[in-house]
């Protein structure tokens, strides 16, 4: 059984003030932020990748790649005012 819902409030609401309550200062960037983390150097080599690492990374990034190149294309057409494509 779900309890009764609470009576409406009686009588007017509070007066407005236009004096708004004190709000506390924000704290500085150095006061809300600890250290920032130490960096450690990675020992990387590119040339020791795996054909499969290499196929995967390519993979990753033909799709962004693609769809900047599309957009860069399809907002240059819109600039010379040829929106169609005659090929298709």
């Amino acid at each position: 059984m779900t309890p009764p819902p609470p009576p409406p409030p009686s009588g007017p609401p509070p007066p407005y003030s236009a004096t708004e309550p004190p709000r506390r200062p924000l704290p500085s960037h150095a006061e809300r932020e600890e250290a920032p983390p130490t960096y450690t150097a990675v020992d990387f080599d590119p040339r020791s990748l795996t054909q499969g690492q290499i196929d995967e990374l390519t993979h990753k990034l033909s799709g962004p790649i693609t769809r900047l190149l599309r957009t860069e294309l399809r907002l240059e057409r819109e600039r010379i005012g040829k929106l169609r494509d005659p090929r298709r």
